[in-house]
């Protein structure tokens, strides 16, 4: 009885009204509904909004963010009423999404392609160097007890040298002059005011 009663009602609002009318009249009552249904969003507890999220994702939810949850939720009840996104807007977020045409490195074969003959892959580790450091092949001189202390900077990764001994860190070379452990900068007084 309940739907021939329906469909005599939404026969006779068809005909009274025009369609545009009749699209109104229903957007209207879709969104006086949905405007009470996001009004109790605001009113309810953290606890209620996360039993809401989960009836209407399908899935609990990992936070308890306030206003994270309410505009979810907001969002689904409104795609739900409306009709979410158009075929359109999900077929290129899909295509947006899909990053196997995006590259964050360069491929290994561009980076080192592969070389005839013997295979073997060399792979150095380039460390900044330090803007402390004079430039290779300058001499740090520097008093102490009464000598005369020269270092001499060699090129990058192989160190410094003082009196014909090769060290790797200055402060091994501080080590060796002072016999107690004492940071190289500090020890030669490079890099300060």
């Amino acid at each position: 009885m309940q739907t021939s009663v329906c469909r005599l009602l939404a026969h006779y609002w068809v005909r009274r009204y025009s369609v545009s009318t009749w699209e109104v009249i229903l957007a209207q009552a879709i969104d006086s509904k949905l405007e009470t249904q996001l009004d109790e969003l605001q009113h309810m507890t953290t606890g209620e909004l996360a039993e809401r999220y989960h009836d209407l994702h399908g899935q609990p939810v990992r936070t308890r963010h306030r206003q994270y949850l309410i505009r979810k939720i907001a969002w689904r009840i409104q795609a739900d009423a409306m009709g979410g996104l158009s075929e359109r807007a999900k077929a290129r977020a899909a295509e947006l999404a899909n990053d196997s045409d995006i590259r964050v490195m360069a491929p290994k074969t561009l980076i080192c392609p592969p070389q005839s003959g013997v295979r073997s892959t060399v792979t150095r580790s380039h460390t900044a160097r330090d803007p402390r450091l004079p430039s290779v092949g300058s001499v740090i001189v520097r008093q102490y007890k009464g000598e005369t202390v020269r270092v001499t900077v060699l090129p990058d990764g192989d160190g410094f040298e003082h009196n014909g001994d090769r060290y790797s860190t200055l402060s091994a070379v501080a080590k060796h002059i002072t016999g107690s452990h004492i940071n190289g900068f500090r020890f030669f007084q490079l890099g300060t005011k």
